[in-house]
């Protein structure tokens, strides 16, 4: 198996055990409980970015120091989600919203890398809410599912 389509079998179990749900903060202690980092499938799924940022399919495109890309579009397969991956290294990302949501995986690469001032596990945001995304304590990689693709970059 590829690291792709290891990488998109365990998006499909995770937007699957997410369904219609509402992202808001008992998703995400349900995330953190069903798939806590550390854990067999958040490991395999790190793995799989790493060989896809190593391959080339992932995080293609940089920008003020941010490695990033879009994985996946929101279809059917993935529950409507869009799936976007960032390389980040103690750096502030651009100011967005969510006018749906954001659902954020953290995967530090380095011991004390945070996201938004959060270590390992996930973080969700919900609908209408907005930030500048900012990895602070080393390099993470932060995978993010947005419904239906919907982000707003504000100027």
């Amino acid at each position: 198996m590829t690291a792709r389509e290891r990488f998109d079998g365990l998006v499909a179990q995770l937007v699957t055990y997410i369904g219609t749900r509402p992202l808001d903060k008992s998703l995400e202690q349900d995330l953190n409980s069903r798939f806590p980092a550390g854990g067999t499938e958040l490991n395999t799924l790190q793995a799989a970015c790493l060989a896809g940022i190593e391959e080339g399919w992932m995080c293609s495109r940089e920008g003020g120091g941010i490695r990033y890309g879009r994985v996946t579009k929101p279809s059917e397969a993935s529950g409507g989600f869009s799936v976007d991956v960032v390389d980040m290294n103690t750096v502030r990302g651009p100011h967005h919203g969510h006018p749906n949501g954001e659902i954020d995986l953290i995967m530090p690469l380095e011991t004390g890398a945070q996201f938004d001032g959060q270590g390992a596990g996930w973080l969700v945001y919900e609908a209408g809410t907005a930030h500048y995304p900012t990895v602070t304590g080393g390099r993470a990689l932060v995978l993010y599912l947005l419904p239906a693709g919907a982000i707003e970059f504000t100027k």
